[in-house]
């Protein structure tokens, strides 16, 4: 096993309808953690499945070397946050979550499970005190990295008539 799976995991930890790869020995690219999201949850199951379930305040906090780039943030109603899920396993290619009865491929859902394990919620900017941002509608455990913060543009970020056929279709449960 190479070190990019979660430390200990292994075949047998696999549930009924996974498939899981061997990946590769060297990333790619580099990332710079620019901050912790700061939330009440401490594991992974106590997350809420969706952001958007949770009316929770948690808190952004940027090292103090990115603080600078906040200006202008203030003047945003809602912000696209990239995070690092960095508890979740890297190496399914298909998957079977636990509120879906069917096998599902990792690019089709929105598991944190997958090869890299960035998340992306659109959250409520709340109000920001130097550099800590008070946001809403997150669903990661307490201190988990943060890759970037964007401002969310409703004129081009929102795409009314998208559709995932499966989802659409009421075929969660099932093919």
């Amino acid at each position: 096993m190479n070190d990019l799976h979660r430390p200990g995991d292994t075949a047998k930890d696999l549930r009924e309808g996974e498939v899981a790869v061997d990946l590769p020995a060297d990333f790619d690219a580099g990332v710079y953690f620019i901050g912790r999201i700061h939330t009440p949850w401490k594991t992974r199951s106590e997350c809420p499945k969706n952001a958007r379930a949770s009316d929770a305040i948690c808190t952004v906090e940027l090292e103090e070397r990115w603080e600078a780039a906040l200006k202008d943030v203030a003047g945003c109603t809602h912000l696209l946050l990239l995070y690092w899920m960095h508890e979740a396993r890297r190496d399914l290619v298909l998957q079977k979550p636990r509120h879906y009865e069917a096998q599902r491929g990792t690019f089709s859902i929105r598991s944190p499970v997958r090869p890299n394990p960035i998340a992306a919620s659109v959250a409520a900017l709340i109000g920001i005190d130097g550099r800590k941002l008070s946001i809403r509608g997150i669903d990661c455990i307490d201190g988990t990295p943060l890759v970037d913060i964007k401002p969310y543009f409703s004129s081009v970020d929102s795409v009314p008539n998208a559709v995932v056929n499966w989802h659409a279709s009421g075929t969660q449960r099932g093919e």
